[in-house]
Order: structure tokens, then C-alpha cells, then sequence
């Protein structure tokens, strides 16, 4: 069962709700998941006045880190699984009675 983020430390805390801020990044012709958008880090580091800036950015890159990861895992088991169908349907023989 996933641990609810009120189960973390405040900088951790307050890591997630900045990164949930962020826009996402995406590559635009291939539309691979690049990331979050990190250009408004300091406008919310210091709207939020967080105190702990280095501690709150390091669990932020932890978490990026972990998001990308799982991200380009579950697309590259779509592929997969999208390779492997078309595999199955091209593989197909059909017989024909004519006559």
C-alpha cells in the first residue's frame, strides 16, 4: 500500500507539492516524457519561503528521477505490447476456397 505523503518529513512534503506545481516537459516529435518544467523553482521556493532550499530540490530530483524512470518503463512496455500485436495479426494466414 502506498505510504500518504503526510508519512514523510515536511522537506519531503513540501518537495512533492512544488514538483506537482511544475509543468511537464515533453519531447515533441517522438512525445517521450522528458521531465518537469523546473523554470519557476525560485518564484516557489521563496512564495512558499521554504527554509531548507537544497534539502527540498534534492528530494525533488529524487522524485523526477523516479517519475521519468516509470514513465519510460510503462511506454516502453506499450511498444511492446503493440509490436507483439502486430506481429500476431500480421502473422495470420487466411485460406481461400475458390471454386
Amino acid at each position: 500500500m502506498p505510504l500518504e505523503p503526510s508519512a514523510f518529513p515536511e522537506e519531503v512534503q513540501v518537495a512533492f507539492f512544488i514538483f506537482s506545481l511544475f509543468s511537464d516537459h515533453w519531447e515533441g516529435m517522438s512525445g517521450t516524457y522528458l521531465g518537469k518544467n523546473w523554470d519557476n523553482l525560485p518564484y516557489y521556493l521563496e512564495l512558499y519561503e521554504v527554509q531548507n532550499k537544497k534539502e527540498v530540490i534534492y528530494f525533488m530530483k529524487i522524485f523526477e528521477n523516479i517519475v521519468v524512470e516509470n514513465r519510460h518503463s510503462a511506454a516502453e512496455r506499450k511498444r511492446k505490447q503493440k509490436e507483439t500485436a502486430a506481429k500476431n495479426s500480421s502473422s495470420k494466414q487466411f485460406a481461400h476456397k475458390i471454386g
